[in-house]
């Protein structure tokens, strides 16, 4: 068997860009043309390969083309030049549930939309009780799907292309859709799918993700490719040149609030004090924001709240959930957040800041993503968001070393 289980050479994908529409024949022949249209290519160029038994990452902004890439790659589309060779039988997790026929029971479209991705009526009903137990719809089986909730439409169809026990299994944003039951089993039968030395090709926003699961990753920009190489090492090129301009001290997010008070500045320190945008794992930080207030306000209340680059909250406290209580705020005032020991691993985070009445609920300023800093990793070796604590032992073996 080849080494090879996709290859994709020299691939171009061109789309056309109505500016009007001929809805018929008629108002074709009185224009005298066809509509007018501009080419657009969605793909420019592509050149990578992936071994037998990887997994391989795409990355990218929103509309950079991965999705356009993965439908090449399941055949769905057709490059205007050069190919794609994928070998091996292909499940395509892109859409899930695509196919499924709302009248039809969810049992029949199992049979349906298995026959669709290559199996066999045979294969289909030796699968079927796992498929449906997987699924978690045994008592739904035989209820039209138009009567699925979104939760269990994706679950059946996830269940299904999951079950076709494919060489190269194409993923794209699945992870993010259903409920937290529902993406841990998906990354439970990924990671089942790795352990078996399937071939799978992974399109994701999360950063981490691709970190974590695959091996190299390609980085496509505005339909080209940027670079392909070890994950670790294009995700950080790609975070250092898309974040690059955002990282300016005084980057304007989405504001809004009342008015009556208004959060007049942010600051991110190191260490050492100093206002920064590169803070150390495991190192002092602090956050500092100064406040003014237009008239006599009682008990005001800061919020704070740090996300990562993809949007998920890592941490978010207050001043009242502290026990800290601002008294009357009637002019300028500052509160600080310092922490001994930043847990934070390495990667790029946003801050985002709010000033509220007592109950948290009236926002006289909200700044989101008011601030943006990265954290390096020079103390701790793990992998993930936060460092946690610990200590390590063996025993039952002979030199044991302890460690933590």
């Amino acid at each position: 068997m080849s080494s090879e289980a996709v290859n994709v050479s020299g691939l171009w994908k061109n789309f056309r860009l109505y500016h009007e529409k001929n809805q018929y024949l008629k108002a074709a022949i009185l224009r005298g043309r066809r509509a007018r249209y501009e080419e657009f290519w969605a793909l420019r160029g592509i050149d990578f390969t992936v071994p037998t038994g990887t997994t391989f990452g795409v990355i990218g902004s929103n509309g950079s083309g991965k999705s356009t890439l993965l439908k090449c790659l399941t055949g769905i589309l057709m490059p205007d030049k050069g190919s794609v060779t994928v070998k091996g039988r292909i499940s395509a997790l892109l859409e899930l549930g695509a196919g499924f026929h709302p009248e039809l029971s969810g049992r029949e479209n199992v049979f349906m939309n298995g026959a669709i991705l290559g199996l066999s009526k045979k294969e289909i009903t030796a699968k079927f009780d796992d498929i449906v137990e997987f699924a978690g719809l045994e008592n739904f089986i035989d209820t039209p799907v138009k009567n699925y909730s979104s939760g269990m439409f994706v679950r059946l169809g996830f269940a299904v292309a999951a079950h076709v026990e494919p060489e190269v299994l194409l993923i794209d944003e699945v992870l993010s859709v259903g409920d937290e039951s529902f993406q841990r089993k998906c990354a439970e039968r990924i990671e089942q799918f790795r352990r078996e030395g399937r071939t799978i090709v992974f399109v994701s926003h999360g950063l981490a993700q691709v970190e974590q699961l695959c091996e190299t990753c390609a980085w496509l920009e505005k339909g080209e490719l940027k670079m392909v190489g070890p994950s670790g090492e294009v995700i950080s090129a790609y975070q250092g040149e898309s974040h690059q301009a955002q990282r300016v001290e005084g980057e304007l997010g989405q504001r809004w609030g009342s008015g009556e008070a208004q959060i007049v500045a942010v600051r991110v320190s190191g260490v050492d004090g100093q206002a920064t945008s590169v803070l150390a794992t495991l190192e002092g930080a602090s956050i500092d924001i100064d406040l003014s207030s237009h008239m006599p306000l009682q008990d005001p209340v800061v919020t704070l709240r740090i996300d990562t680059l993809t949007g998920h909250p890592v941490w978010g406290s207050s001043t009242r959930r502290n026990g800290i209580s601002l008294g009357m705020l009637d002019g300028p005032a500052s509160v600080s957040v310092r922490m001994d020991s930043l847990p934070l691993l390495e990667g790029v985070y946003d801050v985002t800041v709010g000033l509220t009445d007592h109950t948290e609920m009236h926002p006289y300023d909200h700044w989101e993503k008011r601030v943006r800093f990265e954290v390096r990793q020079y103390k701790s070796f793990d992998i993930g968001v936060t460092h946690i604590p610990s200590h390590w032992s063996v025993t039952g073996t002979r030199g044991v070393m302890q460690g933590g």
